[in-house]
């Protein structure tokens, strides 16, 4: 019989030479099984998406009550589906009043391609600005602001009238003017190794994006939902979004993401041209009805009260001379190593005494934690122990 491993490398379109290739057969809350039984605790957490641990059974229960229902019924925005309703009024209501319309995708570069064609469509102007190594997504338009070249070099010529400011610069925010739609921010740079903005400097780009029109559109992808220490990775500042954008951690394991705005702006979307933006599968049922229990996790069982704990674990147990820095917020933490060679021998030598980290696409220096909301605080002790023995 051919191996899993296999048919794996045969038929899965490969996206590098040299995936971790582990044959997962079981997960549940911070750990996954390889199809040999090891035992692995999820660090990473499927990057950011499984924040409330894997097949939390709040959540199996919510989506098997879904399916006895209905699954796909029609493309997005023709029925009115319970699922889509109750979760859109939950959102809203976590939200400032002017975000109190959403739009739900399939994913996070979606949502960043409807949410880009929101400004597009709500300012008539062209031009798109977003940060050095910001990232989000990979779909063409997602790729075309993503802040690192090494990655969009091979895919050009991309959408045009795109800038790249310096992050954390606040004289780059100049650069931002009456022909500028809008700015696309991350409130935490994740792929950048867990960059937080400096005091006053998400305040100050809203601010210069209020002088010119100009609208902000929040990439909460990575950062949304408890990540950070707090619901939304924008609630450490006082600045609010034109439009908010979500992903990875909303579907509590399931595909699911969304844009968010105004009633008033979203309805730019259905004039001129009517069904100004299409998706088939955004808002499935099954994944709204996972989505909604994943909120009300995070919310009933007080996980953010949570986050502060496990934060100081992280900070008090990931020590060593090796250690270069440790920086984040919440749970979305970077460990900086002397290069990338540390790094990857680091994440192997953990992967083999059942760790699982990563590294940061435009910072393969550091390492990746970010654990579930709700890991036990004992096996996030263990956790960090096991990688610095690793050093």
């Amino acid at each position: 019989m051919i191996s899993q491993r296999v048919l794996f490398l045969n038929h899965i379109a490969q996206t590098s030479p040299n995936p971790i290739g582990l044959e997962i057969v079981f997960a549940e809350g911070d750990f996954l099984f390889d199809n040999t039984g090891k035992k692995f605790v999820d660090l990473i957490s499927g990057i950011s998406v499984s924040n409330v641990g894997h097949r939390h059974p709040k959540i199996i229960k919510a989506i098997h009550e879904q399916l006895e229902k209905y699954m796909h019924l029609m493309v997005y925005g023709e029925y009115i589906q319970s699922p889509q309703v109750k979760l859109a009024e939950k959102i809203a209501s976590l939200l400032p009043q002017n975000l109190n319309s959403t739009y739900f995708t399939n994913s996070g570069s979606e949502a960043i391609e409807g949410a880009l064609k929101l400004a597009k469509r709500i300012t008539g102007r062209s031009e798109l600005i977003s940060f050095e190594n910001g990232y989000h997504g990979s779909s063409h338009g997602a790729l075309s602001i993503m802040g690192n070249e090494f990655f969009k070099t091979s895919f050009r010529p991309l959408l045009p009238g795109t800038r790249i400011l310096k992050y954390n610069n606040f004289e780059d925010l100049k650069l931002i003017t009456t022909s500028t739609a809008c700015v696309v921010v991350e409130p935490v740079q994740g792929e950048a190794g867990a960059i937080c903005p400096t005091n006053g400097f998400l305040e100050a780009l809203r601010s210069q994006c209020d002088q010119t029109g100009t609208l902000l559109i929040v990439d909460e992808i990575q950062t949304g939902f408890g990540r950070t220490g707090k619901l939304f990775g924008f609630q450490h500042s006082s600045i609010v979004p034109d439009i908010i954008v979500f992903a990875k951690g909303l579907g509590g394991g399931l595909p699911i993401g969304a844009f968010v705005s105004s009633k008033e702006n979203m309805q730019a979307l259905s004039e001129n041209p009517v069904l100004g933006h299409l998706t088939t599968f955004g808002g499935n049922a099954v994944c709204c009805a996972a989505a909604l229990a994943t909120i009300e996790i995070i919310l009933t069982e007080n996980l953010i009260d949570g986050i502060t704990e496990r934060e100081k674990i992280i900070l008090e147990h990931l020590k060593h001379p090796e250690i270069k820095s440790l920086r984040g917020k919440g749970l979305l933490y970077a460990m900086e190593l002397e290069n990338e060679e540390k790094v990857k021998d680091v994440i192997q030598k953990s992967l083999t005494k059942g760790v699982i980290t990563d590294w940061f696409l435009f910072c393969d220096k550091a390492l990746r934690i970010a654990p579930p909301l709700n890991i036990n605080k004992t096996v996030l002790k263990e956790s960090c122990d096991v990688i610095v023995s690793c050093l």
